[in-house]
């Protein structure tokens, strides 16, 4: 990884950063503040979890070497699971055309890697707080047009 490449998504190895001193922060749920504090978990089908992260598969799909028409696309599923979008950070590999990059959102992110010569993408949608990640879903589907699209989901953070 070239050393600007991290800076360019606004991360400096050399020096931490605040948010990152108020991660380290120790704590616990139980205690009796817990129900009064924002910590932006959800419930999900009576589990309570830090966010539902989706896992994406994208079969016989079009428009996957088109990095503005992937990047719109990640722009109207952030607008459609209620988000809020931060960052677009794109990289189109040369010469097959594929596209990885992520939607960074203060919700977390969704992160897409494609393969146009197999007509595949895999892309994680992981979300907190009142965003809704199944929205996203029908954007994708619309976008790329899949012959077939598969969907894991997973509750991240349980019993924390």
């Amino acid at each position: 990884m070239r050393p600007n490449a991290l800076f360019q998504l606004g991360m400096d190895l050399g020096t931490p950063s605040t948010s990152r001193k108020e991660d380290s922060a120790i704590v616990s749920p139980a205690s009796a503040d817990a129900e009064a504090r924002d910590d932006h978990f959800v419930v999900r089908n009576g589990v309570r979890c830090a966010g539902v992260h989706l896992i994406v598969d994208l079969y016989d799909a079009e428009r996957l070497d088109d990095v503005d028409h992937i990047e719109a696309a990640l722009r109207r599923a952030v607008a459609a699971a209620g988000a809020t979008l931060l960052h677009v950070h794109l990289h189109h590999f040369e010469p097959n055309g594929g596209v990885s990059g992520v939607a960074v959102l203060a919700e977390s992110h969704i992160s897409i890697h494609s393969w146009p010569e197999a007509n595949y993408a895999a892309l994680d949608i992981f979300m907190c707080g009142k965003a809704d990640p199944d929205k996203c879903v029908p954007v994708l589907r619309e976008a790329f047009n899949p012959k077939r699209l598969a969907v894991s989901e997973l509750l991240r953070g349980q019993g924390t």
